[in-house]
């Protein structure tokens, strides 16, 4: 697998496993982008932390995102409302692999309290290392949503 930029972010749910992917990430030779929470904090909220994942996401062409909490449902969607995400719910490696084959789905989201650690790992190496097919029913698919997204 190539190395690329990742941009991780987590709420307190997926704080755990979000220290453990950066140091996964950055140990296979990956340049991760930590977007917080910074700290364990019962509290917090995953919204801002997955805007920000997804604005850099769209900022760099190239890089990909993973957004993690509980279920990866809220911060999916959270990450899903920055313009040009294309943020996909992982919850097997084909879903994974699919999401970026059929998708070009550019962050992933995954429920730290679903999946063990060796699981959320596997899920994150089959969506890194799966290209998007460029296959033409694909693309125009991807066009709608851009198009829909955008406006026009």
């Amino acid at each position: 697998m190539t190395a690329m930029r990742i941009h991780i972010a987590a709420d307190h749910a997926g704080f755990e496993l979000k220290t453990v992917l950066v140091e996964h990430l950055t140990a296979a030779g990956h340049d991760v982008v930590d977007h917080g929470a910074p700290g364990y904090d019962a509290t917090d909220d995953y919204p801002p932390v997955c805007f920000d994942a997804g604005r850099a996401v769209v900022a760099e062409p190239g890089s990909l995102g993973i957004v993690l909490g509980g279920s990866g449902n809220g911060e999916q969607i959270a990450a899903n409302k920055v313009p040009g995400v294309r943020a996909a719910l992982a919850w097997n490696t084909d879903t994974a692999t699919l999401a970026r084959a059929h998708n070009d789905a550019n962050v992933i989201a995954i429920g730290a309290r679903q999946h063990s650690v060796d699981e959320a790992i596997s899920l994150v190496e089959a969506f890194l290392a799966e290209p998007f097919s460029g296959d033409a029913r694909h693309q125009r698919r991807i066009d709608l949503i851009s198009a829909f997204e955008s406006g026009r």
